[in-house]
């Protein structure tokens, strides 16, 4: 089955109504055991080409850009760089695991979305979201698998992704043990084998059921 290639027809509907910069959102990370939920907003400019975008000058260094889950760590971090260079703005932002435990993963996926939204240098006019709809009073879309529809929000789930697995690798340096660095915090055999062996870290997502059930179990069988 090929890959979805996104196009700007979500985009288009806000910028025919003269809203120019539409900020797409996406997060990375709202499934993982450890670390933070990190979002990406990425405006990207107004051009003629709805489906076979990539052939406008200004977006030709995107063309391999889709939803990040369909792309390789190489692919992923190959885009990130000419993402920021084609787009209007792009900024990232987060939520820690501790905001995760208080506020519940759903409530601060939305603050890191909001972060990353207010970090951007222009503010936007409208906004794409995948999947999840923002309180702001701007015009917005939330689009069920929209990083596979909308360009704006492939770009913006690549930088989530990118620097979500950044901070993970840093946090390997921080936090050794966890082989975070290879798992990025989900919820793989070696990361639970890591839990039974070390308890929980100052990075776990202690409200997750698979982190506490495991600390249950392992205390269970001291």
């Amino acid at each position: 089955m090929p890959t979805p290639i996104p196009s700007l027809r979500l985009e288009h509907t806000f910028w025919s109504r003269g809203l120019a910069y539409v900020a797409g959102v996406d997060e990375a990370g709202r499934g993982a055991w450890a670390g933070p939920v990190v979002a990406g907003a990425v405006i990207l400019p107004r051009v003629t080409r709805l489906q076979r975008w990539w052939l406008d000058d200004a977006l030709r260094a995107l063309k391999n850009a889709r939803d990040s889950k369909l792309l390789s760590p190489v692919q992923r971090a190959a885009l990130y760089e000419p993402i920021r260079a084609s787009a209007l703005a792009t900024a990232t932002g987060y939520a820690t695991n501790d905001e995760i435990d208080a506020l519940g993963i759903v409530t601060a996926t939305r603050v890191a979305m909001q972060r990353a939204l207010t970090a951007l240098a222009i503010p936007p006019d409208a906004l794409l979201v995948d999947a999840l709809s923002l309180d702001s009073p701007l015009p917005q879309r939330a689009v069920i698998h929209g990083d596979q529809l909308s360009l704006s929000i492939a770009c913006a789930s690549i930088l989530a992704k990118v620097t979500r697995d950044r901070m993970m690798c840093e946090l390997d340096a921080l936090v050794p043990g966890y082989d975070f660095a290879h798992h990025k915090g989900y919820g793989t055999a070696a990361h639970r084998a890591a839990l039974m062996k070390l308890g929980v870290s100052r990075v776990h997502r202690v409200s997750f059921a698979p982190v506490g059930n495991l600390v249950a179990h392992r205390q269970e069988n001291r």
